[in-house]
């Protein structure tokens, strides 16, 4: 608020400069006029019309001014909201991140939706949320994710959460829903992956979907083939490509990354490398509940090798 006042009463100087300015160079203007004016009876005309010039630039300049501030203010308002989500998930911070981003839940700004679907999608993977209340969260997040791509189509993190949100949807309207969704799933992550080629998240993610499709069971995929002329279908080795990709986009970003190309490797009977993605994951670093089931599943993997 400090900085749109400061900016406020700094135009207000600057607008009285110029309409100070403005009336001295009118006033030559009015003695070099004068006999002129008075010959033909108009001089109170003249004065009367000038005085309005100055009071409606004065004016028009209070109005910029104004107008300028609120849009600055209200800028100011949504980075702070964006920098204290921001934070608070690189913290880990679930519950109070979604309850900071509630708040803004009827924002129009795309940048806070996307953020609220993630929040919302994180605290229904919590193990501490029922069931009841994930079913909730799920669809409270797609709703959001949906806004956001109504208010911005050239988002990448918007494109990629919409995806993620459809796909966990899809848990709850069955395996035809499923199926049906997986074109729309790919498409965004596509688009996720084209606007932000250097996004690791979005790479990954469609690794999984490579990976899903590779591994679906043979009643699903009889399922797929009756219901659709081409249904989706991917392989481990398309799989394997995405997660190395991330990896190359950014290192070590996620031991989730890390597992599924040792479960990959494994898949394709490549037992070197699978120790060697696997071992990786054990040892990642765990800051997160995630972090800690993926290293659950690592070590899990390892010893049953």
């Amino acid at each position: 608020m400090a900085t749109a006042v400061i900016i406020l009463r700094s135009s207000r100087r600057g607008a009285a400069w110029v309409g100070k300015r403005l009336l001295s160079e009118a006033g030559g203007v009015r003695r070099g006029w004068w006999r002129q004016a008075q010959m033909f009876g108009k001089l109170t005309l003249f004065r009367r019309g000038l005085a309005l010039s100055a009071v409606s630039y004065l004016g028009y300049e209070a109005y910029n001014s104004i107008s300028h501030s609120a849009v600055v203010h209200a800028s100011v308002k949504v980075e702070e909201i964006i920098e204290q989500a921001d934070y608070l998930y690189g913290s880990g911070e679930t519950k109070k991140l979604y309850q900071l981003l509630t708040q803004h839940k009827n924002s129009e700004d795309a940048e806070i939706l996307w953020r609220l679907a993630r929040a919302s999608r994180d605290l229904a993977q919590l193990s501490s949320t029922s069931a009841e209340e994930k079913k909730q969260l799920v669809y409270e997040a797609l709703e959001y994710a949906k806004k956001a791509l109504e208010k911005n189509e050239l988002s990448f993190a918007v494109h990629k959460w919409y995806a993620i949100c459809i796909s966990d949807v899809g848990d709850y309207e069955g395996i035809k829903t499923k199926i049906a969704n997986a074109y729309v799933i790919k498409e965004h992550f596509q688009k996720a992956i084209e606007l932000n080629p250097k996004d690791a998240t979005s790479i990954h993610l469609m690794g999984i979907w490579c990976y899903s499709f590779a591994e679906m069971p043979w009643y699903q995929s009889k399922i797929a083939t009756m219901l659709f002329a081409t249904p989706p279908t991917s392989t481990y080795e398309e799989a394997l490509s995405y997660f190395h990709k991330a990896e190359e986009v950014d290192p070590n970003f996620y031991s989730k990354n890390l597992l599924l190309l040792g479960k990959t490797y494994l898949k394709l009977n490549n037992k070197k490398m699978a120790l060697l993605w696997l071992t990786k994951t054990r040892d990642y670093p765990a800051h997160t509940e995630e972090d800690k089931q993926v290293q659950k599943e690592a070590v899990e993997l390892l010893n049953s090798i």
